[in-house]
């Protein structure tokens, strides 16, 4: 997959707007998606840090900034290496 040319990857409004933004990356082969963060072009690669909110409730966080929140009945929780990083290109 090229991940320049993945289409409905971000919300419409975050393509103009710097910095790193959160995305959800369907699965349909698995029983689960799997959140991306993209970056700017030519940037450090944000940090990624996961924090609990409650329960089975958590925020995946960008360089300290919210950028997703997942709530999961069933399985682990998320961890850092489940978060895709992506280079934004254009």
């Amino acid at each position: 997959m090229r991940w320049d040319r993945a289409a409905s990857l971000l919300p419409t409004g975050a393509r103009s707007e710097p910095g790193p933004h959160g995305a959800l990356v369907p699965d349909s082969l698995r029983d689960s998606d799997q959140i991306a963060v993209v970056y700017d072009k030519g940037q450090t690669p944000p940090e990624i840090t996961i924090r609990q909110v409650s329960g089975s409730v958590h925020t995946v966080l960008a360089d300290g900034v919210a950028v997703a929140v997942v709530a999961s009945a069933n399985g682990p929780a998320p961890s850092k290496e489940d978060v895709l990083l992506v280079e934004r290109t254009t």
